[in-house]
């Protein structure tokens, strides 16, 4: 099977909110908008895609027509995490995990959208001797 797009689409009670939480705090822009399905994409990289779905919406079946994510993390890679958690705090969004590097190669730290979804912001860092061994790259 030849995979032609990837991407997220978060299902919301919040459609509008989040819509403007994700277009002030990352770097998407408005590609598709209806009232009960928004499309972003960002202008860097057009790959990099989120959708947001009225949760009530007739496509998806009944027994999933709910606003409650869990067990989901997003992770936005970003070239400079401190500034990011700066900007996140400054603006007194939740962090729910502190600015911490890690020995397995990432610098981040986590806070959440307005649907309570977990959102991992990450720089890339140096992995630990001890972690090295794993990277398949």
């Amino acid at each position: 099977m030849k995979i032609n797009s990837l991407y997220s689409v978060i299902c919301t009670s919040n459609i509008k909110e989040s819509k403007d939480f994700y277009l002030k705090y990352f770097p998407f822009e408005t590609t598709f908008e209806a009232d009960w399905y928004i499309s972003l994409k960002t202008s860097t990289n057009p790959t990099f895609e989120l959708a947001l779905l009225d949760a009530t919406h007739e496509t998806l079946p009944q027994a999933y027509r709910k606003s409650t994510a869990r067990g989901l993390l997003l992770n936005f890679e970003v070239e400079d995490v401190d500034l990011a958690y700066q900007t996140f705090t400054t603006a007194g969004l939740p962090i729910h995990l502190e600015l911490r590097s890690e020995n397995f190669g990432q610098r981040h730290f986590i806070t959440s959208d307005p649907n309570n979804i977990l959102i991992d912001i990450i720089q890339v860092i140096p992995f630990s001797e001890e972690f090295a061994q794993y990277n398949a790259v």
